[in-house]
């Protein structure tokens, strides 16, 4: 058993939240004499959002490295890797590790993050069925490219999509299944998700929408997909990218208000006074997290929390952009995708070059913005969303983009 006379902040988790907390807390002048943090993963925090990039052979792996081991030294913070919290004792306030270490905290952080949801379905557990998630993943999927032809991505969807690319950069011959009617259907609507999907197939991968498995086929090796309407698709590798569900199961076992993921106050606290969550196992009001920047966001909002800045600020979630980019393709989301009764549409598409623009616009205020393309307005469009400017006197000329209404103007 380890003791500290001194408030120690542990944090459960050690992703990119988790790293944006802490250079935070340094930023802004932390209470603490001791910072601990335990992280399941065999590396420290690291660029999750590259981890597409490293797969497409765009980046080399130590690209990903947010900070070096020396930025931790110097700033007094011990990470141990390999090793996640694996029980909270509220009442007696310490963790008990994976490795039977136990640690007192004065305060408590979980960045537990969120795992890849299954389908349930016949053969998930054979060999060649995985997960693209964590660097480890990736690392086995740039391995099974190198060895395997043939491959299959379940989910069509902003992850989905991102492994499928990056496996048929490494050249295997991919199909993706998507469920829904059309690609990204939370995020775009049907013009541009066909747009997006002609994009792709132009590329060279198969796309398959409307489309469900119904198992995978194999004696030990997958070797086969069978889809609900009977038809079997071959392969040599299944990746399943069909969503994510938070990591509350610590939080549960502990006591903690859980919904969905961790349930937390607008300055990101459990039930429990001391216990903090942020990032994708959190939950604030209905919401749960799947992207980055909101988890930021949190990350700033916890630092000040923890540092007794006066005037701090409290979290609200907002519409979120989504910003990817596939295939070399631009894509930008912000907001609804679909208009409301009383919601005024502008649309415009150049299929030959693959641009295409849906504005949504209710009582001369912009709601909703899709861009494929093109998409060097989008950081206007959403700032306009978040404010709920008054768009009235560019409204005629603001598919054009912020110059032109500017000049305009």
């Amino acid at each position: 058993m380890e003791h500290t006379q001194t408030p120690a902040l542990v944090i459960c988790g050690h992703g990119m939240v988790a790293q944006r907390l802490l250079e935070q807390l340094v930023a802004t002048g932390h209470p603490f004499s001791r910072i601990v943090v335990f992280n399941g993963e065999p590396f420290a925090a690291y660029n999750r959002i590259q981890l597409s990039s490293l797969l497409a052979n765009q980046v080399r792996e130590s690209e990903l490295e947010l900070k070096p081991r020396s930025w931790f030294r110097q700033h007094k913070i011990e990470v141990y890797n390999r090793e996640p919290v694996t029980a909270i004792e509220p009442h007696q306030r310490r963790v008990t590790t994976a490795s039977g270490r136990t640690l007192a905290y004065h305060t408590l952080v979980l960045a537990t993050g969120a795992s890849p949801s299954r389908l349930g379905l016949p053969g998930e557990d054979l060999d060649g069925v995985m997960t693209f998630r964590d660097l480890t993943d990736t690392r086995t999927l740039i391995h099974r490219a190198q060895t395997h032809r043939r491959a299959v991505v379940i989910g069509g969807g902003f992850l989905g999509l991102e492994a499928a690319e990056g496996l048929r950069a490494r050249g295997m011959d991919v199909t993706i299944l998507h469920r829904s009617g059309h690609l990204l259907n939370r995020q775009l609507n049907p013009a541009a998700g066909e747009l997006l999907k002609h994009q792709l197939q132009q590329r060279g991968l198969t796309v398959l929408t409307g489309t469900e498995p119904a198992a995978l086929l194999g004696k030990h090796q997958v070797q086969a997909v069978q889809l609900s309407d009977g038809t079997v698709l071959a392969t040599d590798l299944v990746v399943l990218a069909t969503g994510i569900h938070p990591n509350k199961a610590l939080a549960e076992a502990a006591g903690l208000a859980c919904d969905r993921g961790v349930q937390v106050d607008s300055q990101m606290t459990t039930s429990n006074p001391h216990i903090h969550a942020l990032g994708e196992c959190c939950q604030f009001q209905e919401h749960t997290f799947g992207l980055v920047e909101p988890g930021y966001e949190q990350a700033a909002v916890l630092a000040r929390h923890l540092c007794r800045v006066s005037g701090s600020p409290s979290f609200t979630p907002g519409e979120i952009a989504t910003r990817l980019k596939i295939s070399d393709l631009p894509i930008f989301s912000c907001g609804p995708i679909t208009p409301g009764p009383h919601t005024e549409t502008i649309e415009w598409q150049d299929y030959a070059q693959a641009v295409y623009g849906q504005l949504l616009v209710e009582h001369n205020r912009l709601t909703g913005a899709i861009l494929l393309g093109d998409t060097s307005s989008g950081p206007w469009y959403s700032e306009l969303i978040r404010s709920g400017t008054d768009i009235s006197r560019y409204r005629d000329t603001i598919a054009f983009g912020k110059p032109y209404c500017d000049a305009a103007a």
